[in-house]
């Protein structure tokens, strides 16, 4: 029973009258309990520790209660929080000039000065340290010949991951900013595909706490790179590991104590060891997952399909144990589409690069690795060492000024050795094709004349009849009047031909005369039976007269109501045959077409 139960009306309202006075300070009272209960479940318990140089705090190992991210990623944002960049450029470049060596107090209250909130404070810090401190590759091969202790950090300007969080660590905490060290394995340098993590940890980075939730974060990864013998360091700044969402961190990042890896449901540390390895370049280019998400994969009835997909069109090159074969790369304008056909059973190395779509000049970088088994070889699958990658149309075959082409895919099936290519071609664009085969004992001048092209305005046809069964690389090169002379492979198909009973004799020889307008219609074949009537009829505007040259005897063609020269001619007598032209009225002739007689 409360006390103002027991007393009359009156008494309560002369008590009433007495205590409303102190409400406020009541009130105020109530207010200051329950804003202790908010920061018990905000801050974690911590216990001073005093050292030589300044005092700093030593966060207890249980993680703060905040809820885990979700695991896999949902291919939102690469950062743990909402971070706008542009923000931080002038407080990065205020950090990156700041020169403090005296002590790590010292530098963090410099660096403090153009730093307010507790982001705009770790960002500070976490710029300075990628922008000082280097690797130090002497230290990492010789344990006795590094220091990871804060201020001898600061002092030489170099260390190993552990010093480089212990620093980040101190300064953090200098400021006021929760940080913790963590240790744990991680895929960085030496890693290779299939690696067992066993025995001691081998890398450190720390865990910030900001806006009611924990943080990842690796300054040494995030300072630069070493080289693959660990015995030079560059520095290169890396933003992807600043306050990195930990569904990507985890891939490359294993911590000790698994609930640091702030993710729902967490990792074993096997499935760590079987995922595949994403590099920072990969997220860097807009890269954002990749089919299959294992490291180590195994062909099916000799092959192997990889598929990476991105934001926006992205370039790729991939190295097949070291070398560029034995693959079929085909572009998406959301992704890259990898066929590899092993030629040989075993174990093998397939990597991955990509860059930018936009950056041209800039070079390639890894983003992945796999180890592919093969346990058997499709032999029916050979492709030539001429093919050119990416394989098939796609945007970059219409950056190139090749639209609409069909076929659409990236091989061609022909049993009877022929197959047809149309595209669309921009203005002012130039181009040839190019037939490539592994083995073949066609000379290449005579195997470019099984190659037949046609224009019509921007329409663009090329017939091609193959010499012999097998596998080709079909090339068109391309070259806008507006660039130099120099052609680039625009496009490129994979030909395919079982029927061992193809023999296709060459198209006829083409002369400079030949203009992209004209066509022909018959004969097609460049090597005529002899002691026949062949037929010719050719499409030739702007020309006055057409003539077959035969055995010494000159056949005028007949220019018919449909636009076509049309005429006949008998073969014997003659080893050759040749198409000849007048444009004129002065009635110069010009040499426009040769074919073959067969001997007997």
């Amino acid at each position: 029973m409360a006390f103002h139960d027991g007393l009359t009306t009156t008494q309560q309202i002369l008590l009433a009258i007495v205590c409303f006075p102190l409400l406020p300070f009541y009130l105020c009272y109530l207010s200051q309990v329950e804003e202790g209960k908010v920061q018990a479940t905000v801050r974690q318990p911590r216990s001073t520790i005093v050292t030589g140089e300044t005092r700093y705090y030593e966060q207890q190992s249980a993680v703060a209660s905040e809820p885990d991210q979700a695991y896999p990623w949902d291919k939102s944002s690469l950062k743990s929080m909402p971070i706008d960049l542009q923000q931080f450029k002038k407080l990065d470049a205020f950090a990156s000039r700041v020169n403090v060596t005296s002590s790590v107090k010292d530098l963090v209250r410099v660096l403090l000065q153009e730093a307010h909130s507790d982001l705009e404070k770790l960002r500070a810090i976490w710029m300075w340290i990628c922008c000082h401190i280097e690797y130090d590759v002497k230290g990492y091969h010789d344990k006795t010949n590094r220091s990871c202790k804060p201020i001898d950090v600061l002092r030489s300007g170099k260390s190993v991951c552990a010093g480089y969080a212990g620093l980040i660590e101190q300064m953090c905490s200098i400021a006021g900013i929760q940080c913790k060290q963590l240790s744990g394995y991680s895929k960085g340098h030496g890693y290779k595909p299939g690696h067992v993590f066993r025995g001691d940890t081998d890398h450190a980075w720390n865990a910030v706490f900001l806006h009611g939730r924990w943080h990842l974060l690796d300054s040494t990864w995030g300072s630069g790179i070493v080289d693959d013998s660990c015995t030079k360091f560059t520095f290169r700044y890396d933003e992807f590991y600043f306050l990195t969402h930990p569904a990507l961190f985890i891939t490359d990042h294993f911590p000790e104590d698994h609930e640091w890896q702030l993710l729902k449901p967490r990792l074993t540390l096997q499935q760590f060891e079987r995922n595949i390895r994403f590099r920072s370049e990969f997220y860097a280019h807009g890269l954002v997952a990749a089919t299959p998400a294992t490291t180590a994969i195994q062909t099916e009835n000799g092959k192997a399909t990889i598929f990476v997909e991105s934001r926006s069109p992205a370039l790729f090159l991939f190295k097949f144990n070291e070398a560029e074969e034995n693959c079929l790369m085909t572009l998406q304008r959301n992704g890259m589409n990898l066929e590899v056909y092993p030629q040989q059973t075993g174990t093998h190395s397939l990597k991955i690069y990509s860059k930018l779509s936009k950056d041209t000049k800039e070079s390639y970088s890894h983003v992945l690795e796999y180890s592919l088994t093969c346990s058997s070889v499709d032999k029916s699958i050979r492709l030539p060492k001429g093919l050119i990658q990416p394989v098939g149309p796609s945007w970059l075959t219409e950056q190139a000024g090749i639209l609409k082409a069909l076929p659409s895919g990236p091989i061609i099936h022909t049993d009877d050795g022929r197959c047809v290519i149309t595209f669309t071609r921009t203005k002012d664009l130039h181009f040839f094709a190019t037939l490539q085969s592994n083995n073949s004992r066609v000379p290449e001048d005579m195997m470019r004349r099984h190659v037949w092209k046609t224009c019509q305005g921007n329409q663009a046809e090329l017939k091609v009849h193959l010499p012999h069964a097998g596998h080709f690389a079909l090339l068109i090169w391309a070259n806008k009047t507006s660039d130099s002379d120099t052609h680039q492979c625009a496009l490129s198909y994979l030909l395919s031909c079982p029927n061992k009973s193809v023999t296709w004799p060459v198209f006829p020889q083409r002369f400079a005369n030949w203009e992209d307008n004209f066509e022909l219609v018959a004969p097609l074949a460049g090597v005529l039976p002899a002691n026949c009537q062949v037929q010719f009829k050719l499409k030739l505007p702007g020309i006055v007269q057409a003539n077959v040259d035969c055995g010494g005897k000159t056949l005028p063609l007949t220019l018919s109501k449909a636009g076509f020269w049309e005429g006949a001619c008998n073969t014997s007598g003659g080893e050759k045959v040749g198409v000849t032209i007048s444009k004129g009225a002065d009635n110069f002739i010009w040499s426009l077409l040769e074919y073959k007689v067969e001997t007997r």
